[in-house]
């Protein structure tokens, strides 16, 4: 931890004022972390975030009013976004999916033990994912799979029309996210190097238009649905 940074701000979004409590009692007890405001449902969140800048939001999916999933699409809209970690019980997979769609960073669980959320925000603030394979795959298992043929075949379609783009290394590092893979990982699959990796990846983001490995997970496996 570097203490000669400014504190992380951040902002927590839930309907539970216990929840809500409990999450500003374990990061405020971390010197390098510090709540600026909360918010009961998504639109006094988008309130919030406008006059106190957080650098990250941790927010509720299910919520009166204006859900998580609204208020994360419209926060990633705006000019310099805060980053968004989604916090679930695992409930509302399919609008947890769709926060991760629309770029948030990743999620954690309202059962996650303290060190870990705390952790968790931190990564985020960095600008990285914060993703379990187990749990990203229980999430994308849980909202593709009730879907009509027709949809999923246009998912199909247009996912693989982007990942058309990439060459066969690209494509190979894609589906290696996709399977819950780290850079070390990745490069211990395809035999390459670590900076090797980091290039791919860079070069994903850049061809399929997107912000983070999520995204990229999830498109891999709309097209091999």
């Amino acid at each position: 931890m570097d203490t000669d940074r400014e504190p992380v701000r951040v902002v927590i979004v839930d309907d539970d004022q216990l929840v809500r409590m409990a999450l500003r009692l374990v990061l405020e007890a971390e010197p390098d972390l510090n709540v600026v405001a909360e918010a009961a449902d998504g639109d006094a969140a988008l309130t919030v975030v406008d006059e106190r800048r957080p650098d990250v939001v941790l927010m509720d999916v299910r919520m009166p009013g204006r859900d998580g999933l609204s208020a994360t699409r419209e926060l990633l809209t705006r000019p310099a976004p805060p980053r968004v970690l989604i916090l679930t019980t695992f409930d509302s997979d399919d609008l947890v999916l769709g926060a991760l769609r629309a770029g948030a960073l990743g999620f954690v669980l309202k059962d996650t033990p303290p060190a870990r959320i705390i952790d968790a925000v931190r990564t985020v603030a960095e600008g990285n994912p914060v993703l379990s394979p187990v749990a990203t795959a229980r999430v994308i298992a849980a909202a593709t799979g009730p879907q009509s043929s027709t949809a999923r075949s246009s998912s199909r379609e247009a996912a693989r029309k982007q990942l058309s783009a990439l060459t066969t290394r690209e494509l190979d590092t894609a589906r290696a996210i996709a399977d819950g893979l780290g850079n070390p990982e990745i490069a211990g699959r395809l035999h390459i190097s670590v900076a090797t990796v980091k290039a791919h990846i860079s070069n994903l983001f850049a061809k399929l238009a997107v912000e983070n490995r999520v995204q990229i997970a999830l498109l891999v496996r709309d097209a091999e649905e």
